[in-house]
């Protein structure tokens, strides 16, 4: 079949070709050049968590408790921003071309955060480097939705967002080193922990050099002849890995689609708030609850160990390590359970487990109980769940709206989302860890926890079905 006019309407197999293939070293190779994203996220957000407490010294930057909360706000704003002015352009422009664009930005925000000369420098090069890591949001989870196959979708989708603790394992590692004056000077060290994100980030740029634009995006813009390259391309890739064990599955049925091309903000919006304004409720739940928890409890962790437990700077690392291992644990193992048991038990069951977790630490924490070693293992139990749950919020809002509006419905949700639930948190945490009051701190985390069992009430009533089904049937659903 060849191009289409704008507008047209057109029959396609090629989104059934997509879904049935069978998992490969193709899939792999795309995993991984698209998930590195979240690694680089938690690379960025260990590495500012684990110098926190450096940056108070007066040989760095000589911040307060409340600055590094609000520059961790800052981080946050700029990736809502990002997120939302990214998002639309990944819609207009495609999947591919943002890759690089947000890429670029985040690696130059990064080096320039290792080279800040006070508070507004610092959070100033934050915020813009957190509008690259908010851009690649919704560009990587519109493209990993549209290119992974049907069935191991959940799957996958959890597992590449859990990456985000592998960044921020690397970078607990790396502080471990940075951060101890016997091997590199209290001046230099944080500032090199930042060199560390601009490189990794720099290597993934010629990994995502051989990755092609999502079908389904040239499919809604009209240009059916390159989609069917892409698809066919794929497939020839994916049948050589087969090797002697047979032909592909067959695919599944065509499907009528219409080239919409760029949709206005006014079909959006319709989209959001009246055809799927139960899936919209949904979604903001989802976001707000865990963008509250992670954001006030991970980016204020090494003040909480400083401040209670006395915790020396070059030891935070060996804190964040168990920490981050157990994030990054937990949805690898519980994430086939999403597309088998199903997603909205899963998720209902997730964020509710989380919840009541957090809330139990919080209590014990407030009575001071506990120790660093104590508070760090309570820790690693509550987030192997909340991991896994957390992973879901964005998995839910990355495949239940329609492909002419997937990256501006990621951005939507992530950018609101983080609003409501976690831009003031760091700063608001940090201002309760200043103040010394355990009962105020564990008030907080209370507070976190009742969010997740809000949020599993919500997923419990609203959840969708759709594990196992092509996105064209979710959305029509």
């Amino acid at each position: 079949m060849s191009d289409v006019a704008l507008n047209a309407w057109f029959e396609t197999d090629l989104p059934g070709r997509l879904d049935r293939l069978t998992w490969s070293r193709w899939h792999l190779r795309a995993v991984v050049a698209l998930g590195i994203t979240w690694i680089l996220d938690g690379l960025e957000v260990t590495l500012v968590g684990s110098v926190a407490s450096v940056l108070r010294d007066p040989q760095t930057l000589n911040l307060t408790e409340t600055q590094i909360g609000a520059a961790a706000s800052a981080y946050l704003a700029g990736a809502v921003i990002g997120a939302l002015v990214f998002g639309r352009l990944t819609d207009m422009l495609g999947r591919r071309r943002l890759f690089f664009i947000t890429l670029a930005l985040y690696l130059g925000a990064t080096l320039m955060t290792g080279l800040s000369i006070g508070f507004a420098s610092f959070a100033f090069w934050r915020a813009v480097t957190g509008a690259g890591i908010g851009g690649e949001c919704a560009a990587v989870n519109s493209a990993i939705d549209e290119l992974m196959p049907a069935a191991v979708r959940g799957r996958v989708d959890l597992v590449v967002n859990s990456t985000y603790w592998l960044g921020t394992a690397l970078g607990a590692a790396a502080t471990i080193f940075l951060l101890d004056p016997r091997f590199v000077p209290l001046v230099l060290g944080w500032r090199l922990a930042f060199v560390l994100g601009a490189a990794l980030g720099g290597v993934v740029l010629f990994v995502r050099r051989h990755l092609p634009e999502s079908p389904r995006w040239l499919l809604l813009h009209g240009r059916i002849d390159e989609a069917e390259r892409v698809v066919a391309a794929i497939e020839a890739d994916v049948t050589r890995g087969l090797g002697e064990r047979g032909a592909l599955p067959a695919p599944g049925p065509p499907v009528w689609m219409q080239a919409r091309g760029t949709i206005g903000f006014g079909p959006i919006a319709r989209v959001l708030f009246q055809r799927h304004l139960r899936r919209t409720i949904l979604g903001l739940s989802l976001m707000a609850s865990q963008a509250f928890a992670y954001n006030a409890i991970f980016f204020t962790y090494a003040l909480v160990l400083a401040r209670f437990y006395e915790v020396r700077p070059s030891d935070v690392g060996l804190y964040l390590l168990p920490f981050a291992v157990s994030n990054l644990v937990g949805p690898i193992v519980l994430a086939r359970l999403f597309d088998t048991i199903g997603r909205r038990t899963m998720i209902a069951l997730s964020y509710a487990g989380a919840g009541a977790l957090l809330a139990f630490t919080g209590v014990l924490f407030a009575q001071d109980w506990l120790t660093a070693v104590s508070q760090t293992a309570l820790w690693c139990g509550v987030f192997f769940v909340a991991s896994a749950a957390a992973s879901s919020a964005y998995l839910t809002v990355s495949e239940l709206f329609p492909v002419e509006l997937r990256g501006m419905a990621i951005a939507f949700f992530y950018s609101i989302g983080t609003t409501i639930g976690g831009l003031a948190a760091p700063a608001l945490l940090g201002a309760l860890i200043e103040s010394g009051s355990r009962s105020r701190v564990a008030l907080a985390y209370v507070f976190g926890g009742a969010l997740f069992i809000a949020a599993a009430a919500v997923a419990a009533v609203l959840g969708v079905a759709a594990e196992g089904k092509s996105l064209e049937e979710i959305a029509e659903m």
